[in-house]
């Protein structure tokens, strides 16, 4: 079974991590592939505004295969070299082809995110969670190290110190604190956490989704890139948008007083 289902809602497409027996723990031969394969299907498809990537089950993901680790197969098996490959192959390519994603993306964390887990939700633009949801960075538990990109972006969204408590102590955090250290940006009930999701989808979705994977973009190369690289970038794009016809149909909305309906041109 592969591990993540895609599910087209419209403009929005519903990616879910979909190994429930086992956390939806990840690690397994072709998890990249198949990861990367979705992920290709959404940027090829002009019509999907945008993503919302969860968990099938009570957890997001535990991360990477803890028994798999012991017996040594899948990503983890076979000598330094190859360990060395199964991440680059697999394990990186699923990390890089969520983050890399086009399309906006949210990460509805219905349960525990941990290691792997913690790492994949953070690949999303948003995250919301279930008041159910627990998250951590449990590498050194394991006598191992982020090995997904983590050590670099969990900095970058909640700060230094937090990031290094996390990654130091190996605690694993709450919903509540999740959101108060600003590793997710809203708790709600469980039960509710997929009309939640669903719900700001739409919103984003109602967006002009030539600008909008633009935007995107943007913010991902604006967290690295220098301020005049930003600049150029920014003036490019924008002489692009000038000329499409969502463009116009937004400026047409405002001067009429009405909801504008973009199409994608």
């Amino acid at each position: 079974m592969s591990i993540v289902t895609t599910e087209k809602r419209g403009s929005i497409m519903i990616l879910t991590l979909n190994r429930p027996d086992s956390l939806n723990a990840l690690g397994a031969e072709g998890d990249g592939v198949a990861i990367a394969a979705a992920c290709n299907e959404i940027v090829a498809d002009p019509s999907i505004r945008c993503v919302i990537l969860t968990g099938a089950g009570r957890a997001f993901s535990a991360g990477g295969d803890v028994k798999a680790m012991k017996e040594g197969t899948g990503a983890f098996g076979g000598a330094p070299h190859d360990i060395r490959e199964g991440y680059r192959r697999n394990i990186h390519m699923i990390v890089k082809s969520l983050y890399n994603l086009e399309v906006p993306m949210i990460a509805a964390v219905n349960g525990a995110a941990i290691g792997l887990g913690c790492d994949v939700a953070c690949m999303a633009d948003i995250r919301i969670a279930s008041d159910k949801a627990k998250m951590g960075v449990t590498f050194l538990k394991l006598g191992l190290i982020p090995g997904d990109g983590g050590a670099w972006l969990l900095p970058r969204l909640i700060g230094s110190s937090r990031a290094a408590e996390l990654l130091f102590t190996g605690k694993v955090i709450d919903a509540a604190t999740a959101e108060e250290w600003g590793l997710v940006s809203k708790v709600v009930p469980g039960d509710a956490l997929m009309e939640e999701a669903m719900a700001l989808a739409e919103q984003i979705a109602a967006q002009p989704p030539q600008a909008l994977r633009l935007a995107k973009t943007l913010m991902r190369h604006g967290a690295n890139a220098s301020y005049e690289t930003i600049m150029e970038m920014s003036a490019a794009s924008q002489a692009l948008m000038h000329k499409t016809e969502d463009h116009m149909e937004g400026v047409n909305a405002i001067l009429e007083k009405r909801t504008p309906d973009f199409k994608g041109r």
